[in-house]
């Protein structure tokens, strides 16, 4: 799922502890995005939906 949702596979980042805190942060979000139940898209959409609506991101953070 992290492949298909945030492109793991092709991250760039090794330096210093980023890599281990993007991380953290990957397995962090599709929880969220999981427990958000008002759309019946898939994780790829919810997060697109995220990035590109203020209030969806908000929704979101706030649950």
């Amino acid at each position: 799922m992290l492949d298909v949702a945030f492109d793991e596979d092709h991250s760039r980042v090794r330096t210093g502890h980023a890599d281990q805190n993007l991380a953290v942060i990957r397995h962090w979000a599709p929880n969220l995005l999981e427990q958000e139940r008002t759309a019946k898209v898939g994780i790829k959409a919810k997060r697109n939906n995220a990035g590109w609506d203020l209030d969806c991101l908000l929704a979101i953070l706030s649950q």
